[in-house]
Parts: structure tokens; C-alpha cells; sequence
């Protein structure tokens, strides 16, 4: 199955960065802030644009628009708008730091994050995260986390996983499958080592091949096998990297809908998907959203608790209805 992304969130043709400087600039001159004219500009421009934007608003105003647009907003919606502003890799390594740091760690966020990334995305940000907070990304993790969860997370981390230009091999992911099988189902216990080795190391055009396989030899979908030999910690995150192998947008949508489902909502991880997935695959989510529990994600993000200027930075993220 190849996997079309398409996002919600595109470059603006005609652009005049200098022109939308000066719009932003008068949205939060004086009294009061014209917050629909901070959400028409920036959520209308793709993040390369932003980038431009803020350079030129401050050599035109000698102001830092990120700082301007903290002082003026607040609460929720000033995340959205601040993680717009974000280079897409950073927002997503302040998340990963912010997920560890204080008391207790959301591994929830980690395997969001790291269990949905090719080799080529993670090296990228282990790159950024060290420089930003001056401490490698595997070992704040290390301190973090334990067991084979950590294992597994590590192995991800330090960049084993093959790469996308690995061709796949057949009667490779033959064998990978009966690695697992004997490693799991097979044998009283399980064999975590080896859940971990195969699902760090191959690529994920290879671990496709490798759970067709795997339902072959055994009868069972390898999401089965999982639910049965796995708990806690290294269950989600053996079942992220399944469903980003099979439907990274399925995957997504399904953590949206947990994110607005029963009481209250996790904020957090509704903007963080939002702006992340945005300018990658977020009408591919939409899409998916709709056809998983057969209501729009636009319609689930307006009922859920979300008012104000929060909620129209939200559903102007995800396009139209």
C-alpha cells in the first residue's frame, strides 16, 4: 500500500512577507489584538513563509514577532500560534523535552513522536535536540524510561533502523516473520529482544512485507501477537510503529479521537498533531478520521472543549470542513 500524504497546510502564492509583517504588526498595535488577522496570516502560510515573515517583520519593526504574538496572546491559543512559528523539527524537540521534563514522563508522547519517524526524520531531530538543549536525546531518555521499552526507544534513537532507499527483501522478511513467531506465540513467555531488534531495524516498506508474512505463517495478524505477548509502555509502542507501518493517518486519527473521547481533552496532543501533521498529512487524517468513526474531524474538534480563538486556529488548520 503506498501512502499518499497530503496536507492541509501549503505554501500562499501570491506571498509578500513584508506586507503580511505589517498586518501582523497592526493586528497587535494598540489597544486590544485582532486575533482573526494572526490566525488568517499564519495559519495561511506554510512554515518556510513564516520563518520569512519573522525575519522581515524584524528588520522592518527591530521586534522579535514571537515575542510580540507571546505578549499578546495567551492560553491554548497562543500554543497553536507559537508552535506555528516553530521550525517543524525543533516544535517537535521541544515536545519530546517537555514530555521529560518535572515529575513523571508522558511516554505517550514519546512513542507519538519516535515510534512514527523513518531514519531519515529521526536523525534530524537527535541532531537538533542536542544542540537546543545541550544533552544527546537517547541519553535524557536513558534517565527517563526502563526495560525493553527503553530498549526499544533507544535502538530507534541511535538511528538503526534501515533507510528508505534499503530495497526490500522477501526472503528476508520471511525469515524476520519467523523470528517473530518463534520469539512470541510460539514459545511459552516472549522473547522482547527479538520484537525489538526486528521492529528498530527494518524499514518500514520492509516491516509491511514482514507482517504480511507473519499472518501467513501463523493465522494471526501481528497486531494479535502483540496484544497477547506485550503490556504497558512497550505494547503502545510496538502497536504505534504497526499502525504508522500499515496507516500513519490512521494511526493519527485514532490518537485525535482519544484525545477529544470522554471526559475533558488533552489539549497537548490535539495542537501538537494539528500543527505537526498540518503541512505533512492532515487531510489525509481528515480522511481517514471520517471513514474510521464516520464524523469529521473538523465537526469532532467543535464539539469537543475547545471556544474562542483556540478553536477557529484549530479548524482553520484543518481546511474546510
Amino acid at each position: 500500500m503506498d501512502y499518499k500524504p497530503v496536507p492541509t497546510v501549503k505554501d500562499a502564492a501570491p506571498f509578500d512577507a513584508s506586507q503580511d509583517a505589517q498586518v501582523l504588526r497592526a493586528a497587535m498595535k494598540g489597544f486590544g489584538t485582532d486575533e482573526q488577522e494572526i490566525i488568517d496570516v499564519l495559519v495561511g502560510r506554510s512554515n518556510q513563509q513564516r520563518q520569512t515573515i519573522k525575519a522581515v517583520y524584524e528588520a522592518e519593526f527591530e521586534r522579535d514577532l514571537v515575542d510580540d504574538l507571546k505578549d499578546e496572546l495567551g492560553g491554548k491559543f497562543e500554543d497553536v500560534i507559537v508552535g506555528l512559528m516553530m521550525p517543524p523539527v525543533e516544535y517537535l524537540c521541544k515536545q519530546l523535552h517537555a514530555s521529560m521534563a518535572g515529575i513523571g514522563t508522558e511516554e505517550a508522547t514519546l512513542v507519538e513522536i519516535l515510534c512514527t519517524k523513518t531514519n531519515e526524520e529521526m536523525a534530524q531531530i537527535v541532531a537538533v535536540y542536542e544542540e537546543r538543549y545541550q544533552r544527546p536525546l537517547a541519553e535524557q531518555m536513558c534517565s527517563e524510561t526502563s526495560g525493553f521499552f527503553r530498549r526499544l526507544l533507544t535502538l530507534i534513537v541511535t538511528g538503526v533502523r534501515d533507510g528508505l532507499d534499503t530495497p526490500v527483501d522477501a526472503a528476508q522478511a520471511k525469515e524476520q516473520a519467523a523470528q517473530l513467531y518463534s520469539a512470541g506465540e510460539a514459545k511459552l513467555g516472549t522473547d522482547e529482544e527479538v520484537f525489538n531488534r526486528i521492529m528498530s531495524h527494518a524499514s518500514f516498506p520492509q516491516l509491511r512485507l514482514v507482517f504480511e508474512e507473519y499472518k501467513e505463517l501463523s493465522g494471526q495478524t501481528i497486531e494479535q501477537a502483540i496484544k497477547h505477548e506485550m503490556s504497558d509502555e512497550l505494547h503502545e509502542a510496538m502497536m504505534a510503529i504497526v499502525e504508522c507501518v500499515q496507516s500513519p493517518a490512521a494511526f493519527f486519527a485514532n490518537r485525535l479521537y482519544k484525545a477529544m473521547n470522554g471526559a475533558g481533552t488533552d489539549d497537548a496532543t490535539l495542537i501538537r498533531i494539528i500543527v505537526s501533521r498540518s503541512e505533512i498529512d492532515l487531510e489525509t487524517i481528515k480522511q481517514e478520521f471520517e471513514r474510521i468513526y464516520n464524523r469529521t474531524l473538523h465537526s469532532a474538534v467543535e464539539d469537543a472543549e475547545t471556544s474562542g480563538d483556540y478553536k477557529r486556529a484549530l479548524t482553520a488548520l484543518l481546511g474546510s470542513a
